[in-house]
């Protein structure tokens, strides 16, 4: 088991460096193709838009498949649509591969959620689903300044390339360790019976949450850059620096999700979020210090991804009976969230500069934990 749980985690980790690499190389591909920055732009909406488009859509024609052939079958589109965008010559078709690229991703994540989560026992599978995650974690703090120094010393399209190798290798590691079958217990329910779980309160409610959560997560990542030049007055060179604090902070947060989340998921979602909710507040009123921006780059990267893998476990647990589908309601709920995020974050940075993005986080995580008390207050039993 921890091979294949090792290895669905690589595959994240090429997929997060896919999702995250073209931050740093918009210049790069606006100059080539001939495209305006603001054009180029859209090469991350695109892949934000396949992502919650993918993950029920892909998640629902890979029911038809065995674990080992859906998750080997988006891989290997992924990996395709890497090759067509780093070979071709045209703005249009590089989108349309990033959009591909995102379902893929997509669906690959939903299988791979659903797959850990069928195989491995209830009491162990935050760990595991920690572990899978944990990919997309490194990526934030090695993935994306890798591809943009690939992207400096050799174009754009290397990184491109570099991503396509790593997932082919993941590929090959996929073929000899995921089992063709995980639901040993009986046949699959049928898709209505799936997509009736998310009628269930508590489901509504943890994915509600875990939108909101990674909303704020998202949109105040994105944002880093400007806090660090604009409010702390750091140098461009110290971007990198903030950017891989938040990505360490939130490898830790993932890992302590990863060994609490089972048995203390309560305390972490209790404590976690208000604490998530103080940490957007005391940066936004401290992010011209640079010793705090520094310090709290770190905290809420390891609180945000703490918190959002708790929910994203707890999605997984209330989804029971959708065995094949929950991975990709996680999916989507996640992704929701990283296009909400960014969007009123770059609204409360055109009202309010550089301080506007923490408020918008906070202001998220503030409905989060009215929308846990409120329904707590009806329900007592609503996140059980």
């Amino acid at each position: 088991m921890p091979f294949l749980l090792h290895m669905l985690a690589v595959a994240v980790f090429a997929q997060g460096c896919s999702e995250f690499m073209f931050a740093g190389l918009l210049p790069d591909v606006s100059a080539d193709l001939g495209v305006t920055v603001a054009q180029a732009g859209l090469l991350t909406s695109a892949f934000a838009a396949g992502m919650v488009i993918g993950a029920p859509v892909m998640a629902a024609l890979g029911r038809r498949w065995s674990p080992r052939g859906a998750l080997a079958g988006f891989l290997a589109l992924f990996i395709a649509a890497h090759v067509v965008g780093a070979l071709t010559d045209r703005f249009g078709l590089l989108l349309a591969t990033r959009a591909v690229a995102a379902m893929a991703n997509a669906g690959f994540l939903a299988v791979a959620l659903s797959t850990v989560a069928a195989l491995v026992p209830a009491h162990a599978r935050g760990r595991a689903l920690a572990t899978v995650l944990g990919g997309t974690t490194l990526a934030l703090v090695a993935g994306a300044p890798a591809g943009a120094l690939l992207g400096d010393a050799f174009g754009w399209r290397s990184s491109l390339w570099a991503v396509a190798i790593v997932a082919a290798a993941a590929l090959l590691a996929v073929l000899a360790a995921v089992p063709a079958r995980t639901d040993a217990t009986g046949p699959r329910p049928v898709l209505r019976a799936e997509l009736a779980v998310l009628a269930r309160p508590s489901l509504r409610l943890v994915l509600v949450l875990a939108v909101l959560v990674n909303g704020a997560t998202f949109g105040g990542f994105t944002f880093l850059a400007p806090l660090a030049t604009d409010a702390a007055g750091l140098g461009a060179p110290s971007v990198p620096v903030v950017l891989a604090l938040f990505g360490l902070g939130a490898f830790t947060g993932v890992w302590t999700a990863g060994r609490l989340a089972d048995r203390h998921w309560r305390t972490l979602l209790a404590a976690g979020t208000p604490l998530l909710l103080l940490g957007w507040i005391l940066l936004a009123s401290s992010a011209g210090n640079p010793v705090a921006l520094h310090a709290f780059a770190f905290a809420l990267g390891a609180l945000s991804f703490a918190v959002g893998a708790t929910l994203i476990g707890r999605t997984m647990a209330a989804a029971h009976g959708a065995p094949t589908m929950s991975g990709s309601y996680a999916t989507a709920a996640l992704n929701v969230g990283a296009m909400l995020g960014p969007a009123l974050a770059g609204i409360g940075y055109d009202a309010f500069g550089p301080l506007g993005p923490p408020l918008a986080g906070a202001g998220l995580v503030l409905a989060a934990v009215l929308t846990a008390a409120a329904r707590k207050a009806r329900r007592p039993q609503a996140l059980s």
